[in-house]
């Protein structure tokens, strides 16, 4: 009957040619290991990378869609923030003052970017390399809206998931619509908006 095979013996050394027992068992040195956990970093640095797509018109972006980003960074590597260009529908801000915002809000992090866009949102996820599709919801309203969208999207565009995030319940009551609106009326708008940033700064005075 043939004896068991030993297990490697792991020694913490310093780096050196690899060592052999007595019995002409391979011991494990520090630099073997060390290769081996290199060799796993690398796996890891090179896997492929979850894209996130946030869509939607953000006019303005919001306190509220803040917190659905924080959300998708907690899933995804990157995310991109798409603005929806409808040409036809005019708005509080122009396309490229909603970008600006974005863009300065997450100016310091480089796993958020802002582009937008014109084409259907599930093509154009597919073209920037994205494995989901993110929708924030408040109500069950917006839910029942949403699983419709999901369900039209499902089959044309099955590669993609749709990530329905819940907004916290103190951001609720917080819209575009909701911040558009009170700037008519003259009302200060800075509870409802990003921290550091003022609204005024990107809206175009006629």
């Amino acid at each position: 009957i043939s004896k068991p095979k030993k297990r490697p013996i792991i020694i913490i050394k310093r780096a050196g040619r690899p060592r052999y027992d007595s019995e002409g068992q391979k011991i494990v040195t520090r630099y073997m290991c060390l290769r081996f956990f290199s060799y796993l970093w690398k796996l890891y640095n090179f896997r492929m990378k979850r894209i996130a797509l946030f869509p939607g018109s953000f006019d303005p972006f919001t306190r509220g869609h803040q917190s659905l980003v924080d959300s998708a960074l907690r899933l995804f590597d990157e995310v991109i923030i798409a603005v929806g260009d409808n040409v036809a529908k005019r708005g509080l801000l122009d396309i490229g003052a909603r970008k600006r915002l974005i863009a300065d809000l997450y100016a310091d992090n480089e796993r958020v970017s802002v582009t937008s866009y014109t084409t259907l949102t599930g093509e154009f996820a597919r073209k920037e390399g994205a494995c989901a599709i993110i929708r924030g919801v408040r109500n069950a309203s917006d839910f029942d809206f949403e699983r419709s969208i999901e369900a039209v999207n499902r089959q044309l565009f099955p590669e993609l998931t749709t990530v329905i995030l819940v907004a916290p319940s103190h951001l609720t009551h917080i819209s575009s619509s909701v911040v558009r609106e009170l700037l008519a009326f003259g009302h200060d708008v800075n509870d409802f908006m990003p921290e550091g940033i003022d609204i005024q700064k990107y809206i175009v005075k006629n």
